[in-house]
């Protein structure tokens, strides 16, 4: 099939295959994807989670070491995310006008952009790395066990943003699967090696973060050859972009991308800082133990959000193409869809959560103090992510349909607007136990605020509005 053949197959599949098809097919492989990065975060924290100190007793401390790397991990995908959902939303747009040279140059452009970037993180983070793990909240005793993690983590930097680039991308041109195939790949990869490494090679948190590192770097070899072989867009050095508006385009559609995932890395620095300063007022070890306990609970509690968010991502091709393609009726349907899919799959993967929330936390960590400081929390962070459905696909419609205002302002609310101010509140009211409640709050209130703007969504009528989305 020739390229014009292709594309006018690709604008017809997207253009009326039915919405909750469409929608549930993209998400779905991605939904996998982010179920598997999840399942093999939890198996670091898991297998680190097994390492003893020299008594024979758990190491809280290496355990926690695993918290404040997620710091780290969350800035390096918040650039990626910024690259890929900003390139992408153009690529599907120029897919949508059945320009795939101009497709090429926004992925091109991304891609070797993000792999700048990450060489230049890598080297100052190596060069910084004591500093750079305080900052993030390692105390004393979980610092060795940050760097060990953390060199690894930064090795693998430019693998990991060229590899969400080119996954997003992927996604982006409705190649879900395929994109899917890469991440699940490496994830599996790093479960296996945690399980060589930790168990047998007696590596423990060095181990962890070579397994990490290596998968990344396969995982990345795994979606460059997918990318190359299936996808529309090409990479090529040829097509990369002079243009500073072309720049400016991608880094201000995927800005919201960026809030959300700089504003989780941010929060989580904060919440790390905080679980350690009122922990070490009750004693050095539940400093470790509160830190730890907030490690296993957003492990625990990302998998869930892993679905709505997974989901979500199946929307925003749909919405991106759509909206493109005037068929905005498709794109408001698509919004409702996802909503209703997302709450039934949160609600049921939730509820036992809630219902037994000690035995999910003992699971990866049987440290007493551990255990008590996080089953309350546990309960909490999960009844908050009930209403997460209600605020992050009215959030990517947004980002998807390049109204990147509105969907900054929407991103700022969870792990920025709200959550901070609250962590600082609740923990001068209430010590441990304010760090416990402050995200579901936060939750509660992005939902409230979210309600209307997807109401105001609904009411809007696209063709009314003096936009020059067309001539970007």
């Amino acid at each position: 099939m020739d390229t014009t053949n292709k594309a006018d197959a690709y604008y017809k599949k997207m253009t009326e295959t039915p919405v909750v098809r469409l929608i549930v097919r993209l998400g779905l492989p991605t939904t996998v994807s982010m179920l598997i990065t999840s399942i093999y975060n939890m198996a670091d924290t898991y297998f680190v989670g097994t390492i003893t100190d020299g008594a024979g007793a758990i190491n809280t401390s290496a355990q926690g070491s695993i918290g404040i790397l997620f710091t780290l991990q969350s800035i390096i995908q918040a650039v990626a995310f910024m690259l890929g959902h900003g390139s992408g939303t153009f690529v599907a747009k120029e897919l949508a006008n059945k320009d795939i040279t101009k497709a090429s140059k926004y992925v091109s452009s991304a891609f070797f952009l993000g792999g700048a970037i990450g060489l230049v993180m890598t080297a100052l983070g190596l060069l910084l790395l004591t500093p750079l793990m305080r900052l993030l909240g390692a105390t004393e005793t979980i610092l060795p066990y940050a760097k060990d993690y953390g060199l690894w983590v930064l090795i693998s930097c430019p693998f990991m943003i060229c590899s969400l680039i080119l996954n997003n991308n992927l996604r982006y041109e409705g190649k879900a699967f395929f994109a899917m195939f890469g991440l699940v790949s490496g994830g599996l990869l790093n479960m296996g090696m945690d399980f060589v490494f930790i168990r047998y090679c007696n590596l423990g948190v060095f181990g962890a973060g070579m397994a990490t590192a290596i998968s990344q770097i396969i995982s990345f070899a795994i979606l460059l050859v997918m990318f190359v072989t299936k996808a529309q867009s090409k990479i090529r050095f040829r097509h990369i972009s002079k243009s500073i508006k072309l720049y400016g385009q991608v880094f201000r559609t995927g800005f919201p991308s960026f809030i959300r995932q700089g504003l989780n890395s941010l929060s989580s620095g904060v919440l790390n800082t905080l679980a350690g300063k009122y922990g070490a007022q009750i004693s050095d070890e539940m400093a470790d133990a509160a830190i730890d306990g907030m490690t296993v609970v957003n492990r625990i509690s990302n998998f869930v959000m892993s679905v709505g968010m997974g989901i979500s991502q199946g929307l925003q091709p749909v919405a991106s193409f759509n909206y493109q393609a005037k068929k905005y009726d498709r794109v408001k349907q698509g919004l409702w869809v996802t909503c209703f899919i997302c709450l039934g799959c949160v609600t049921v993967l939730g509820l036992p959560i809630i219902a037994f929330p000690q035995g999910f936390v003992t699971m990866f960590q049987k440290n007493p103090s551990v255990v008590e400081f996080a089953t309350p929390a546990m309960r909490y962070a999960i009844f908050g992510q009930l209403f997460v459905p209600m605020s992050i696909p009215v959030n990517m419609t947004y980002q998807s349909i390049r109204k990147a205002g509105m969907a900054s302002f929407l991103s700022l609310l969870r792990s920025g607007l709200l959550f901070i101010p609250l962590l600082f509140i609740c923990t001068a009211l209430w010590g441990l136990v304010g760090i416990q409640f402050a995200q579901p709050v936060a939750d509660f209130f992005t939902a409230a605020i979210s309600l209307p703007v997807m109401a105001h969504f609904f009411r809007n009528d696209p063709t009314k509005e003096e936009t020059n989305d067309n001539n970007d």
